[in-house]
């Protein structure tokens, strides 16, 4: 530790300072106000950005009870995809290799065996193109091909990450969508946020999402997998376990005191039980009814949103975001579960996944078993990182750029 003991408790009083300067401000009181008053609906620029499919109501479900009972869904397949992290080259090139696969329950060994492999290019060099058709690998189990993602003067490793990574998980999800027989899971949201989100990040993002086919083709690729499991009358539901969207909390601080940094530091507030002592209760799982949603992110699929000027076949309502919140008091954590409108306009359809959802949760103490296979599956861990980085490394005959901090923090290992 590079600090002597006096300058921790030092620090410690610091903190002592600010708890009690928080303490003055009832939060659970304004959570509470929030909840009563202003979700149902919650309006923004004369638009319900947020509003119940059904009652408003928070419930309760003891842990053992839902862990028990037999799931709706005798089936499930989960998917995900990972990432080396985006790396830049001392010949110029910025790329990122995602690979993604599908997880089931009961596993299916021949299904977790295929892969969809994305390595995403970017390059200033206008002269140069990486472009490339699919590829075979594996003895027909892998597909894999090169992205040639578009140019930018600035957030190049934002770009390479977002596109091999969505790429990667959308592809695989259309080309195993068919062995879905019951539920579909994917590991994080219905559409691809992190490319939608690039319409608020900065002007030159903005102009990319709107003007370029290659990030279209991303989220088009989304579209097509909710009407695909549509016309299939299959449910597909998105598992999000670390929320970071600020779309509620933003709108609630137009109308009152929103001390929350997001939506998922409200939704702890609200869905945390504690007993009289103070002390966390852990015997339930809790959770609230579904919404619907059209802020943020999620107004661009809204039935009035224009989807990027994408294509949609079914009614625009059947695409909208809808979705629900758990809280795990066992792991003090909040997870969001999002599905297309066309599914949770149903009650009984609504009803079942909720059930699935808290049935998994509750037994696995975490996300459902599905995802947790195709995170093992499609994860790529630092040392298989390093690996292959260092194989690109040969192949370009140039290594990585380094900074300092690389050597300092242990990133990479110094060479001579």
């Amino acid at each position: 530790m590079t600090l002597d003991p006096v300058h921790v408790d030092g620090i410690a009083k610091l903190a002592g300072q600010v708890r009690e300067t928080v303490e003055t401000s009832d939060q659970e009181a304004a959570a509470e106000e929030v909840w009563d008053s202003f979700l149902d609906p919650l309006w923004q620029d004369g638009t319900k950005i947020l509003e119940p499919l059904d009652e408003q109501r928070r419930r309760k479900v003891p842990i053992e009870d839902i862990a028990l009972v037999d799931p709706p869904f005798p089936t499930q397949h989960g998917l995900d995809s990972g990432t080396i992290n985006p790396t830049t080259f001392k010949n110029g090139l910025v790329l990122d290799v995602a690979q993604a696969a599908m997880g089931s329950v009961p596993s299916d060994i021949e299904l977790h065996r295929g892969r969809t492999i994305i390595m995403a290019v970017h390059s200033n060099d206008a002269t140069l193109g990486f472009g490339g058709e699919w590829q075979g690998g594996d003895r027909g189990y892998a597909k894999r091909r090169v992205l040639d993602v578009p140019q930018v003067d600035r957030y190049e490793q934002r770009v390479v990450h977002a596109l091999a990574l969505y790429l990667a998980e959308s592809q695989h999800a259309l080309t195993n969508a068919d062995v879905v027989e019951d539920l579909f899971i994917l590991d994080g949201p219905i559409y691809p946020t992190g490319v939608l989100r690039w319409a608020d990040r900065d002007t030159e993002l903005a102009d990319l999402l709107a003007e370029d086919d290659r990030p279209k083709t991303v989220v088009n690729n989304y579209v097509d997998l909710v009407e695909r499991f549509v016309e299939r009358d299959v449910p597909m539901v998105g598992f999000i376990k670390n929320s970071s969207t600020k779309a509620l909390t933003r709108a609630l601080r137009r109308k009152t005191n929103a001390p929350w940094v997001n939506d998922t530091a409200f939704f702890r507030r609200i869905l945390e039980r504690r007993d009289d002592g103070g002390d966390r209760q852990t015997g339930c799982l809790t959770a609230t009814n579904w919404f619907r949603s059209r802020g943020g992110t999620d107004g661009i699929m809204a039935a009035d949103g224009d989807a990027l000027g994408i294509e949609r076949s079914l009614d625009p309502e059947a695409y909208e975001v809808t979705f629900f919140v758990l809280y795990d008091p066992r792991s003090d954590l909040v997870f969001r579960v999002e599905a297309p409108y066309a599914f949770t306009k149903d009650p009984e359809c609504r009803a079942k996944l909720t059930r699935q959802i808290l049935h998994d949760v509750a037994r696995e103490q975490g996300p459902p078993l599905a995802i947790g296979k195709a995170d093992e599956l499609a994860k790529i861990d630092r040392q298989g990182s390093e690996e292959l980085t260092r194989r690109i490394e040969r192949t370009f005959e140039t290594d990585r750029e380094r900074e300092y901090n690389d050597i300092r923090w242990g990133a990479v290992e110094e060479s001579f």
